[in-house]
């Protein structure tokens, strides 16, 4: 199973290089210092605009599918009986989410995964990526809460993954799905609570279907 391991740690180390974080270093600024506090395109785009933000969403997303798509193929050479790309791609790809949110060059304080968990999916089950964004769209043009619309788009991860993809399905895919779909919301559980508490800032600008 060593390269099971070597695919968890290595997708973990590059989901950990932080688009916004890093770009920030070189612009000198930290936007967890800024803003919402949160180390991901959304808040990148409000504090520092669109050029920065679309940097950050470029490597976040890249990361993702790197670490799926990349990883595993180097598979052959650790072990004489590889597991299967799927299961790696899987594997590789989550952790690269986990690398995000909690980054190790960055105190553990990074992201919260979105953009890294497109970029695994793309490679992984990329039958999923339509109704995902399908998701986030209809609900940020409907409520302009961004948090919300990332968390509704990770829970259709659930049923995508099922409803569209292979019979039967991979029991690797199962899990990503479910656990991508967990974390998604366990890390924009903040914004949950401002939302009850009436608190939690809209994207007026996206929000199309207005209360007149």
């Amino acid at each position: 199973m060593i390269e099971l391991a070597l695919v968890l740690v290595g997708g973990y180390l590059l989901g950990s290089i932080s688009g916004s974080l890093l770009l920030g270093r070189l612009r000198g600024v930290d936007i967890r210092t800024m803003g919402s506090g949160n180390a991901g395109g959304t808040n990148a785009l409000r504090t520092v605009g669109w050029q920065f933000a679309l940097g950050v969403v470029l490597i976040d997303v890249g990361k993702g599918a790197a670490a799926a798509g990349l990883l595993p193929l180097a598979a052959p050479w650790l072990s004489a009986e590889p597991l299967d790309f799927t299961t790696l791609a899987a594997a590789g790809g989550f952790t690269a989410v986990v690398g995000h949110v909690w980054p190790l060059y960055f105190r553990f304080r990074g992201g919260k995964g979105a953009g890294t968990a497109v970029g695994a999916i793309a490679v992984v089950a990329p039958w999923c990526l339509a109704p995902l964004l399908l998701v986030w769209l209809v609900t940020l043009i409907g409520t302009g809460y961004v948090g919300l619309a990332t968390i509704l788009a990770g829970l259709s991860l659930v049923p995508s993954m099922w409803m569209l993809g292979p019979a039967p399905l991979p029991n690797a895919l199962a899990a990503l799905a479910i656990a991508l779909a967990v974390l998604l919301v366990y890390t924009h559980r903040a914004n949950l609570a401002r939302m009850r508490a009436g608190d939690e800032n809209r994207f007026e600008k996206a929000r199309l279907l207005k209360r007149r």
